[in-house]
Formats: C-alpha cells, sequence, structure tokens
C-alpha cells in the first residue's frame, strides 16, 4: 500500500463506481480511481474523507482475491 498522500488533487481522478455494487443499498459503495502508479479507493458517501491509495500490482491481487469470494 502507498502509504504517503497522493500529490495528484482527488479533483482530477476519474472516479467510478464498481458494477458490483449494490445500488439498492448506497452505504455500500466505493468508488475506484486508477493512474498509472496508484489505484484510489474511497467511500462514495464520503468522497472528501480518507482514501486508499495502492499499487496496481496490489490492486490486481485484491480484486482476484475477492472475486473468488
Amino acid at each position: 500500500m502507498i502509504q504517503k498522500p497522493s500529490a495528484r488533487d482527488a479533483s482530477e481522478l476519474r472516479w467510478f463506481r464498481s458494477s458490483y455494487s449494490d445500488s439498492s443499498n448506497s452505504n455500500e459503495c466505493v468508488e475506484v480511481a486508477a493512474t498509472p502508479g496508484a489505484v484510489h479507493v474511497r467511500d462514495s458517501k464520503n468522497v472528501r474523507g480518507f482514501r486508499l491509495a495502492v499499487t496496481p500490482a496490489a490492486w490486481t491481487g485484491f480484486v482476484a482475491y475477492a472475486a473468488g469470494r
């Protein structure tokens, strides 16, 4: 995981919601924005709040893990 804050302003990122997010329950949505060096993840209910930034390789591993659940 990347622990330092991203130099990129959150408003510059192109955020999207997963097609697997439950649209009937707005409490369970995350948004993702990909850049060449990081994948950013945030809570869609608190877009100005904390966000995670992980390496693309870590994100790929997480998605593969989550898909098997």
